[in-house]
């Protein structure tokens, strides 16, 4: 499939929805374990599959939508994997401040704040599969999550994509119209679940890919 939006919305007036992870945050998730357990990180291989037995098991997504406790996660991840509880620990708890902006998907939602406020033709929304705690640390740490008219995190309301429901809270709690929504995501099934409600999607891949995407439907951005 080739990547670009799909179904894009009406272009006289946009919402548009981020992804936090990847698109507006820096998640590197091979770099956290390799940093916690370099046994585990001795090839590409077998870092990938640390990866995915960690942040992809059923424990880490319970965790994202506000299922699991911070502690919980962390005793079930040691146990299962025979890893060292207090590195686990660490590893878990060190995450949020370890989160940082990608400056350049910054810069694009600067531009487009600003066209917000100067023009009122878009809206700036987040949809995010992030642990509350984490969220918290966002909100205090970055002035940039101040420029959304609103947004979610999963652990907030315990619903995370792929979950249409996550959707569908977004799009109720914000009056959204379908047509004219546009979600940008870097996982492909996610934009695909958007698409499925009548909403444009756009897969992330870097920030000069999505200026030049929105550029394409919002003249002079």
């Amino acid at each position: 499939m080739e990547i670009g939006v799909i179904a894009g919305p009406d272009p006289q007036s946009m919402n548009l929805v981020f992804d936090f992870g990847a698109v507006l945050i820096e998640w590197q998730p091979a770099r956290l374990v390799a940093s916690h357990f370099p046994e585990l990180a001795t090839t590409p291989e077998a870092t990938q599959q640390a990866v995915r037995s960690i942040f992809g098991h059923a424990d880490w997504h319970d965790f994202d939508r506000g299922a699991l406790s911070p502690d919980c996660v962390v005793q079930r991840t040691a146990q299962r994997l025979a890893l060292q509880l207090d590195e686990v620990r660490r590893l878990v708890s060190g995450i949020g401040e370890r989160l940082s902006p990608i400056q350049e998907t910054i810069a694009v939602l600067s531009d487009l704040a600003q066209r917000r406020d100067q023009r009122g033709d878009v809206r700036l929304y987040y949809l995010s599969n992030m642990p509350a705690p984490y969220a918290r640390t966002l909100e205090k740490k970055y002035a940039f999550l101040s420029w959304f008219d609103g947004g979610i995190f999963s652990g907030d309301v315990q619903r995370s994509k792929p979950d249409p429901a996550i959707y569908q809270l977004l799009q109720s709690r914000y009056a959204l119209e379908p047509a004219q929504t546009l979600f940008v995501d870097d996982v492909q099934d996610n934009v695909d679940v958007a698409c499925s409600l009548g909403w444009g999607g756009l897969r992330f891949v870097s920030a000069l890919q999505l200026r030049s995407s929105l550029a394409n439907l919002l003249p002079q951005l």
